[in-house]
């Protein structure tokens, strides 16, 4: 019996196409929704990388957050898109999110959700990015769900002052924890 060859049905590639607006990776730029918005201004950055360590130069990153005070419902618009470059990295130009109200009156540590999209992954892989040094940290229901010696691929460092870097490793040794939904 002669073996079909795959369709466009039957396989999720080569067909990535990432459709990329640049200026989405500035939520705070002049002529956007935010312009004005108030809080502590932010850089967010980072390098995503295979299994193998290699750079993914061809992902995109989407961004959601909620506003300084921790509200999703505010005038920020918190959402973003970054289209990553030929060494796999990523930079977002921000405000600093509040903690937010979670069940139970839980509250969430200050945090970023980042979904990363590319050629490879049949479905978008979806992270956070919490900040070092917050307080909340060591009380957050999501990351005290994840195993302490894990916990460092979704905490920022502050490279310098309003510069927060965080990697993204897909798989492998030190791969990020990644969340299902």
């Amino acid at each position: 019996m002669a073996r079909t060859p795959a369709t466009a049905h039957q396989t999720a590639g080569p067909y990535w196409h990432m459709i990329d607006f640049p200026e989405w990776a500035d939520l705070l730029r002049a002529d956007g929704p935010n312009a004005g918005a108030g809080g502590e201004r932010i850089t967010l950055a980072g390098r995503i990388t295979d299994g193998d360590g290699a750079a993914v130069g061809d992902a995109m990153v989407e961004i959601w957050q909620a506003d300084a005070e921790g509200r999703y419902d505010g005038a920020f618009q918190g959402f973003g898109r970054c289209a990553t470059d030929a060494e796999g990295r990523f930079r977002f130009t921000t405000i600093k999110p509040g903690p937010v109200a979670g069940r139970g009156n839980a509250l969430q540590a200050p945090h970023v959700a980042l979904s990363i999209f590319a050629r490879g992954l049949l479905a978008h892989v979806t992270t956070r990015l919490y900040f070092a040094g917050e307080a909340l940290n060591a009380t957050d229901p999501l990351l005290a769900l994840v195993p302490e010696a894990r916990r460092g691929t979704l905490i920022a460092r502050e490279a310098e002052p309003g510069l927060w870097t965080l990697d993204i490793r897909l798989q492998g040794a030190d791969e990020t924890v990644f969340l299902e939904f």
